[in-house]
């Protein structure tokens, strides 16, 4: 057991309410401060500190762990187990030189961040609590800090089945892997090899995943094998962003020199840390080592063409074409490449396209350099467009209904985490409540829809641990 440490004076800034009531959470308003600040333990929870080991940046590292994070315990909903962990709670054994807390930026920024992306229908952990902790932290200078609760279908990571299989420990990667199918994959218990379906079907809740990030322009900055969950939902908000300029070669994370995890790089990132938890598992998949190699080999493939194909099917979804049709796969590809030379803003450019459609295309053209290229363009898009015999207002609304209008653009989130830092959350709560609706247009949320200005733009990103 490992107990949060208490903090001086915690201030809850955010509760998400409905999240609450899916879990069937029901406290009141002081012992939420109390349980979410790590105060007073729950009734019957044991709080733990998970243990791990990762790839990162392409070495591994043979031991990692909740350096600055404890598990409470786990809450049913649904017939779905859910993990609730305090994040920025105290020294636990694996903080090596750490102080164990987390800053109220990466608080805020996880919160916002995960409940855009849940928002916009993409697998991830949630956050149920922000809390102000009434302390400072020493990090580059002193800061306030903070403490978030995260909600998750689990915290196992790929990163978990390599902590025990770099130490020969096959048992407990056999124990590890029928745990996961119990939580997570119940319905493969029924099948023949329980551990090559194990493979397949964390396999392709990943490539549900990358291909939504890819669609939204989602850059994760860190994907390294501690961060890629089994459960395929987004996990560890470090010095993740959203593009504002369109390029595939964008890296925003202050550690990524190399641009290993550049946006571009995302679905082939994916394919190698899947080919790091079928190491783990090779054993169990056939006695037979060439056999088995195969197989898993086979779902490595598999999975490297399901997850180009469904990025297709979603890009092309995105200006109301079919991703199957080869010439369509071809127009997105010239909108994409002149997109990328004229530095077009990735968000703006596919929500206004549809307006094109109603004699608005102003605010589409002026994400382009080339007027007379994107014109070439345009004629060959709505050819393809007539070909299907769609209804005009039909496709502009299936065009709005997955490009959204608002993400948490960095240098919002950046403001909001400055008002915070002088005691001003109302910016928080504000752009919290236009991320839960990131589809649907507002007047008055208009300046979150806004580009950067140039002297706003968030170049690097840091994991503020």
């Amino acid at each position: 057991m490992i107990a949060p440490t208490p903090v001086k004076s915690p201030t809850m800034l955010a509760f998400n309410n409905s999240l609450a009531e899916e879990l069937g959470i029901k406290l009141k308003e002081q012992e939420k401060i109390d349980y979410f600040s790590g105060n007073t333990l729950p009734l019957k929870s044991v709080p733990i500190a998970l243990n791990y080991a990762g790839h990162q940046f392409g070495n591994f590292v043979h031991e990692l762990g909740d350096g600055r994070a404890v598990l409470l315990g786990e809450v049913r909903s649904k017939n779905t187990n859910y993990d609730l962990q305090l994040k920025g709670s105290g020294i636990t054994q694996f903080s090596r030189q750490g102080d164990g807390r987390s800053a109220l930026g990466p608080v805020i920024r996880e919160y916002i961040l995960s409940e855009a992306m849940h928002h916009l229908n993409i697998p991830t952990t949630r956050a149920l609590a922000a809390m102000a902790t009434g302390e400072h932290v020493a990090r580059d200078t002193f800061e306030p800090g903070g403490i978030l609760t995260r909600v998750a279908k689990s915290h196992l990571r790929v990163g978990t089945f390599e902590y025990f299989a770099s130490r020969q420990q096959w048992e407990d990667v056999k124990l590890l892997a029928d745990y996961s199918i119990q939580r997570h994959f119940p319905e493969i218990r029924e099948s023949n090899n329980h551990y090559l379906e194990l493979l397949k079907q964390v396999a392709s809740h990943q490539s549900i995943l990358i291909s939504k990030w890819m669609s939204v322009g989602f850059v994760h900055g860190v994907m390294n094998t501690d961060n890629f969950t089994i459960s395929g939902e987004t996990i560890d908000y470090g010095p993740c962003a959203f593009l504002d300029e369109y390029h595939p070669g964008k890296v925003f994370s202050s550690i990524d020199q190399n641009g290993r995890y550049a946006f571009g790089n995302q679905p082939s990132i994916a394919s190698w840390n899947l080919a790091s938890l079928a190491g783990c598992l090779i054993a169990f998949i056939d006695k037979d080592s060439d056999k088995a190699n195969e197989l898993a080999t086979e779902v490595l493939d598999n999975f490297s063409i399901e997850t180009n194909q469904r990025i297709l099917d979603l890009m092309c979804e995105k200006i109301s074409l079919d991703g199957s049709v080869k010439e369509n796969q071809n127009l997105l590809r010239q909108l994409l490449k002149i997109m990328m030379e004229s530095g077009s803003d990735y968000t703006i450019t596919f929500r206004s396209l549809s307006e094109v459609l109603l004699d608005q295309p102003g605010k589409f053209l002026e994400q382009f350099k080339n007027k007379d290229e994107i014109g070439s363009w345009l004629n060959d898009w709505k050819k393809a467009l007539a070909t299907d015999e769609k209804d005009l207002q039909l496709i502009v609304d299936q065009m709005k209904s997955v490009n959204p209008m608002y993400i948490p653009r960095n240098h919002q989130v950046q403001l909001v985490i400055d008002a915070a830092y002088n005691n001003d959350f109302s910016k928080m709560a504000e752009m919290i409540e236009v991320i839960r609706r990131p589809f649907e247009e507002i007047d008055k949320n208009s300046s979150y829809a806004e580009p950067p200005l140039e002297e706003q733009r968030i170049k690097r990103t840091f994991c503020g641990t």
